[in-house]
């Protein structure tokens, strides 16, 4: 995804990032401000779930999943310590309600930068940051169907804001090795663990 690529840029504008326990506490008045469940359920984009739906104004309709690929302990701190590095606008996203929780995304970068109120966006800009709420009747579906989750749009998908969150890919490598891996790094990688198996099991 986009954000994985970034790379740190100064900001015109002065800002501190405040600490992920500051943030999500503000997140959570919001919510509950807005009469909106204020316990976040944290997603990536490994767990969005996108279907064909000619009903729906975008011809597609958005649920989630978390039983095939669960977020790790703690993933919602690794992103935001991850996005906190760069330059660019972080967002706390609520997409909707599900069982008395909010289902929520973190998402960075410049394509954030101009959206306001009128898009449902509340900006914190001493914290280069935005929270988009949503309204309460957003509902969301978890697909808990193991061929509907196969079936679901992985490519030629509408551009969305959701496009700009984190991967559970980038959370694995942190936990791993520290930080996110380049593509150079990922594909030396995937080129040892080849020639592990062929030394380990020689024609």
């Amino acid at each position: 995804m986009v954000q994985t690529d970034l790379t740190p840029m100064q900001h015109n504008a002065p800002y501190i990032r405040p600490s992920f326990e500051q943030a999500l506490h503000a997140w959570k008045d919001l919510l509950h401000q807005r009469g909106l469940a204020a316990e976040p359920l944290w997603i990536f984009e490994e767990n969005l779930c996108y279907e064909k739906d000619p009903t729906s104004p975008t011809g597609f309709r958005l649920g989630f999943q978390t039983r095939f690929t669960p977020p790790p302990l703690n993933a919602e701190r690794i992103a935001y310590d991850h996005f906190t590095d760069f330059g660019a606008r972080l967002v706390f996203y609520r997409v909707g309600s599900f069982q008395g929780k909010s289902v929520c995304l973190m998402l960075c970068d410049e394509w954030f930068e101009n959206k306001g109120e009128s898009e449902g966006f509340v900006r914190r800009d001493e914290w280069l940051a935005s929270f988009r709420p949503g309204k309460p009747e957003d509902q969301v579906e978890e697909v808990t169907d193991r061929q509907r989750w196969e079936k679901r749009l992985v490519r030629d998908r509408p551009l969305h804001d959701l496009d700009f969150c984190m991967t559970l890919r980038a959370i694995h490598e942190t936990l791993a090795h520290g930080r996110v891996l380049t593509a150079y790094e990922r594909y030396a990688l995937r080129v040892l663990h080849l020639w592990g198996r062929f030394l380990r099991h020689p024609h």
